[in-house]
């Protein structure tokens, strides 16, 4: 690895970790320039997934404030969470790495579709919860899509936190920022979970874990502090953009 291109990943891995407590696409930065330095798609992704944890922690310990009280209700979509990404992590591990060549552009593409809709999925939102704040329905729907988006969290992950924030806004009448929180928990569980998976049994380039880990901490405690005054458009447009790039590269 050379200078250069170590550079390269602890800045994808800082813009990454920022994304991610904001928006939830953070990976969207990482994988592709990982690709492009000549990772294998499988390994790209593992270390990526580790080298990720230590800003998701960053970013819960940031909206500390609004998880003071959702200890009961991070709990249940914990469980669903975990029980997600622990298989997404197998089938990430089990089926052949041709499988994730063929099935990732079709997450990305979908991660980028969330990503263009988000702003109109965030309105629907907004108006569906009014002035009502408090009341959520957990019901096994809800754990359901909870538990999906845990296995998608565990085999890629991209936009994971999109998918958690339009089914959480669904299911629960509270504040967006309250509800990015619990996201932010929930993301970086399945994060974790299926990155001991991997740390134990997969083939983890280190190094690249070193370099994430440490962009994505500060930039996880960068998007806490900031990152709701970052202007969404231009975000969006640059996560598409990258998006297309690691489809292109993996086409």
């Amino acid at each position: 690895m050379s200078p250069l291109e170590a550079l390269g990943i602890f800045a994808a891995g800082g813009a990454a970790g920022a994304i991610n407590v904001v928006v939830g696409s953070g990976t969207l930065i990482t994988f592709p320039i990982l690709l492009a330095f000549g990772y294998a798609p499988v390994v790209a992704n593992v270390s990526n997934t580790i080298g990720l944890v230590p800003g998701s922690v960053a970013g819960v310990i940031g909206y500390r404030r609004e998880l003071s009280d959702q200890h009961r209700r991070v709990g249940r979509l914990a469980c669903a969470t975990a029980a997600g990404a622990a298989t997404g992590a197998v089938l990430l591990l089990t089926l052949p790495a041709a499988a994730f060549k063929s099935i990732v552009p079709a997450f990305i593409v979908l991660a980028l579709l969330l990503i263009v809709a988000q702003p109109r999925l965030g309105a629907l939102l907004r108006r569906r919860r009014g002035d009502v704040h408090g009341h959520e329905h957990l019901g096994a729907l809800t754990l359901l899509g909870v538990y999906a988006t845990g296995v998608y969290g565990g085999y890629f992950g991209a936009a994971q936190g999109i998918m958690l924030l339009a089914i959480l806004g669904l299911a629960i009448d509270d504040t967006l920022q309250r509800i990015n929180a619990t996201k932010n928990v929930l993301a970086g569980l399945a994060n974790l979970l299926s990155g001991l998976i991997f740390a134990a049994v997969a083939d983890v380039s280190w190094a690249v874990v070193a370099l994430i880990a440490a962009g994505s901490v500060s930039g996880g405690v960068l998007g806490a502090r900031y990152g709701r005054r970052l202007p969404p458009a231009p975000l969006r447009a640059l996560i598409v953009a990258v998006g297309i790039v690691a489809i292109v590269r993996l086409v």
